[in-house]
């Protein structure tokens, strides 16, 4: 039988040329895999709240910043819209939303605003400093502090288009939302790869909470009918069926972000307290602005400072505007407005997240009128007392 002869360098080029394509093709696979484990360009924050504990507050310090886009709760567009649906079914409708407006993809508003359109159109528009400067807006700069009287006077006329123009030039994109009720709905988008998504889960006393919507009874009725499922009927709590809800959700929240909580949370969610904000503001927002890989401008300090030490606690008329005040007379504010008949009340329906979130329950009138008597418990990092927490209240 012939045998075939090969010439050694004729392997061992061979060899050579095939080890050389198999390093190419092992590079190639490593530069693939490593672009594809990097973090998109943008950092996204999700404030998730409920309604009057303090949100828009927090979305300012937010907005005002010169490398945030901020927009003040989108998905009011899809309850609008879809308002005969209960708030488990728009879920899926709102987070979509949310992640398409952290893409900076604003054409999901077609579905919720079909006419053409301008700044206008979109829900609080004017509460975001990036939707009143340049390129959304020729008459601010992105360093000014804006006000929405201002904001509104000078650049509602701009097209729509500008909204999603804006917020591709900037390196965070901060969404306020008070329309989630359970955590895990957002895992699709924590583990969404296009998204580097953080959390700040904002609360506050409910006792203060609800004497907040106190002030703004007829604005909250239709969110209230859709958070309690009444096909499409306004609402006005006077039960507290819907604090009842908004406390058992920060509760789910905060149990599922805390007690042995997915690998993906990790360093992505941050619990704050509203009275620990306006108690110590530059400490809190520090550690906001740290999480949320921001820095402190000396301008935003004075801005924080002179909005944190106005004089009196806010008028009825001004319950959704953000203006100067006393914050720590506003946080207190409850204890000599609401009757001790309504405080029992609310601790009745909210004990859980009262006691979870680290607040004091009053047992008496005397109680709750001494304002030396702090009911703001210290805080202890993610290790609050889960024994007192009672899942029937």
């Amino acid at each position: 039988m012939a045998r075939i002869r090969i010439p050694s360098t004729i392997v061992i080029i061979f060899v050579t040329v095939q080890t050389g394509f198999l390093l190419f093709m092992y590079a190639r696979y490593s530069n693939f895999m490593s672009q594809s484990e990097e973090k998109p360009s943008q950092v996204h924050i999700l404030i998730l709240s409920s309604w009057r504990s303090g949100s828009s507050f927090v979305g300012q310090l937010f907005s005002q910043h010169p490398s945030v886009f901020y927009l003040m709760e989108p998905a009011w567009h899809v309850w609008v819209t879809m308002y005969q649906n209960s708030a488990k079914v728009l879920h899926m409708a709102v987070r979509d939303l949310v992640r398409s407006v952290f893409l900076c993809d604003m054409s999901v508003f077609d579905a919720y605003m079909p006419w053409r359109r301008n700044l206008t159109d979109l829900f609080q528009w004017a509460a975001s400093r990036a939707l009143c400067s340049a390129p959304a807006c020729d008459s601010f700069q992105r360093t000014d502090i804006t006000s929405e009287l201002a904001c509104k006077t000078l650049c509602g006329r701009y097209p729509f288009s500008k909204v999603e123009e804006a917020c591709k030039t900037y390196s965070h994109v901060v969404i306020k939302e008070v329309r989630f009720f359970d955590l895990k709905v957002l895992y699709p988008l924590l583990t969404d790869p296009s998204l580097n998504l953080k959390i700040i889960h904002l609360v506050r006393d409910p006792r203060a909470v609800v004497k907040s919507r106190e002030q703004s009874v007829k604005a909250l009725s239709r969110d209230n009918g859709i958070v309690l499922s009444t096909n499409g009927t306004k609402v006005e709590d006077s039960k507290y069926k819907v604090m009842q809800e908004v406390c058992r959700s920060h509760v789910q929240i905060y149990e599922t972000a805390t007690l042995k909580p997915p690998n993906f949370l990790k360093d992505r969610y941050l619990m704050v307290r509203f009275e620990d904000l306006v108690r110590d503001p530059l400490l809190e927002i520090s550690e906001m602005y740290k999480f949320a890989d921001l820095s402190l401008t000396p301008r935003l300090k004075s801005w924080i400072y002179n909005i944190t030490h106005g004089q009196g606690p806010g008028k009825k008329k001004e319950a959704f505007k953000i203006t100067s005040r006393d914050a720590v007379s506003v946080s207190q504010a409850w204890r000599n407005v609401l009757s001790f008949q309504k405080v029992k009340k609310i601790q009745e329906v909210c004990k859980g997240a009262i006691n979870i979130l680290g607040y004091q329950l009053v047992d008496s009138e005397k109680e709750q009128r001494d304002l030396t008597l702090d009911l703001v418990l210290p805080r202890r990092q993610n290790q609050f007392s889960w024994s007192s927490f009672n899942p029937k209240h």
